[in-house]
């Protein structure tokens, strides 16, 4: 069998990132091997995002760039796969001719036999079937796992039931359905067999796993992923602030491996707004969830998303967010100018919004969270935190400095969710290599707006 090199090019969320793992390790088996470059690659894989026009946009913008490829490498194999895939389907593969293989969300598992019959009839195919209940992918390959990383997603549930009249989830990724908790357990087990430290149970909304099955709760999920051995970290995303339950709350103070982290997605502090949604919660209910959680584990990191500019905002709709922002103080958000999807009610919505409104706005909920996060910042200067290194820093790698400074700067993640770099001597009787997946303490010394600068404590090299 002849081998040949994968491309994969991932536009979106982090489950779009898991799945175009499991593609690579579906492939595997027959003879590819992934590589970064275009130009080597006869296998092409654009797996897709269209939970905002800009995204779509880039989508096509790059798969539109493919076709100067296919037409000097006859061979070339170019397949695309997630939401924009599901969306648009034959549509995508009569715009974009020179596309062999177009795959939906439930679909990624067929990847091999699709591409094997494009190989045999020489004739584009395309599957945007979906299923009832999530379909396995085989056990994880050993030797695809950790030969870099200290951190894995692993997929719980898929698809959504709350119908958020501006998202497109429901439509396609289709309706909520769990995995096993056997299947997840078993992933998160072969993971932390290879090496994998720190794992991220993803869902769409996590909270309401195995509630339609009847299976365990969440929390209950959480507890046995706890009891791991070898796993050190546990996190998940996304966290509907509507089912946000009290045994959730007091995993943080109970399960010793659940990172001090919490991304919970407001959108609007408007309740006006916030019903246009269908969010299924009010301004208030929030603000008492994120009271419960700060009880529980008082120095847990709070993050959001904000949508700004939904049709029919109003200047006090849009006060009551900043309103909203200044009681929480969040840690950190994510903010994005609405727009509009054909596939979700809110496009048929009056009163929209003008750009220029939108962009002012989007400027404002920067500003405010900058000045939010510069006062707490502050007060990180001189503390200590458990730091899982995760490898070299981004300057480190970027400068060459592995091989020619007396010091390396290393890189990793507090329990909150921050970017902590540090330096430590070459000649430092540790094993600066072996480090990578150890937990150790590290005081901040520098606050930076994306990361924060620290220095190992002495302490913690001396009981090594």
């Amino acid at each position: 069998m002849k081998s040949r090199k994968v491309y994969i090019q991932t536009i979106g969320c982090q489950m779009n990132v898991y799945d175009s793992g499991k593609m690579m390790e579906s492939l595997v088996p027959v003879n590819c091997s992934p590589t970064d470059s275009l130009g080597e690659a006869d296998i092409i894989i654009v797996n897709t995002c269209a939970i905002r026009e800009k995204a779509v946009q880039k989508v096509h913008s790059f798969i539109g760039r493919l076709n100067s490829l296919k037409t000097k490498k006859e061979n070339l194999r170019i397949i695309v796969a997630g939401c924009v895939a599901q969306q648009e389907g034959r549509a995508l593969m009569n715009r974009f001719p020179h596309i062999d293989v177009v795959l939906g969300t439930h679909t990624v598992h067929r990847l091999p036999d699709m591409l094997e019959e494009v190989d045999h009839n020489g004739e584009p195919v395309i599957d945007i079937g979906m299923s009832e209940s999530p379909v396995e992918f085989d056990a994880p390959k050993s030797q695809l796992q950790a030969q870099s990383d200290t951190n894995r997603f692993v997929t719980i549930m898929r698809g959504c039931d709350n119908y958020c009249t501006y998202c497109v989830v429901p439509y396609v990724r289709g309706r909520e359905t769990s995995r096993r908790p056997g299947d997840i357990l078993n992933e998160i087990q072969i993971l932390t067999q290879s090496g994998i430290k720190e794992i991220t149970l993803l869902g769409q909304n996590v909270n309401s796993y195995g509630i339609k099955e009847g299976w365990l709760t969440f929390p209950e999920l959480l507890e046995m992923a706890n009891r791991v051995v070898g796993l050190k970290r546990i996190r998940f995303v996304t966290s509907h602030p509507k089912d946000l339950s009290d045994d959730l709350i007091a995993s943080f103070q109970r399960l010793d491996k659940l990172c001090n982290h919490i991304h919970l997605p407001v959108q609007s502090g408007s309740n006006r707004i916030l019903e246009m949604m269908n969010r299924k919660y009010t301004r208030e209910r929030y603000i008492e969830k994120v009271e419960k959680l700060r009880e529980s584990a008082p120095d847990i990191s709070i993050t959001t998303d904000i949508i700004v500019g939904f049709p029919g905002e109003r200047h006090e709709d849009f006060d009551m967010t900043l309103r909203l922002m200044e009681t929480v103080r969040f840690d950190n958000l994510f903010v994005f100018e609405y727009s509009d999807s054909a596939i979700t009610p809110s496009s048929r919505f009056p009163d929209k919004i003008l750009q220029k409104s939108k962009n002012e706005r989007l400027q404002e909920v920067l500003r405010l969270q900058k000045h939010i996060s510069t006062e707490k910042d502050r007060l990180l200067v001189g503390q200590v935190f458990p730091i899982l290194v995760e490898g070299p820093s981004k300057k480190e790698l970027k400068s060459g400095a592995l091989v020619n400074s007396s010091q390396k700067e290393l890189t990793g993640r507090s329990s909150g969710n921050r970017i902590v770099n540090f330096s430590l001597k070459t000649d430092c009787m540790l094993d600066i290599d072996a480090m990578k997946g150890e937990i150790i303490d590290i005081r901040i010394d520098r606050v930076f707006s994306n990361s924060l600068q620290g220095s190992p404590v002495e302490k913690d090299f001396l009981k090594r």
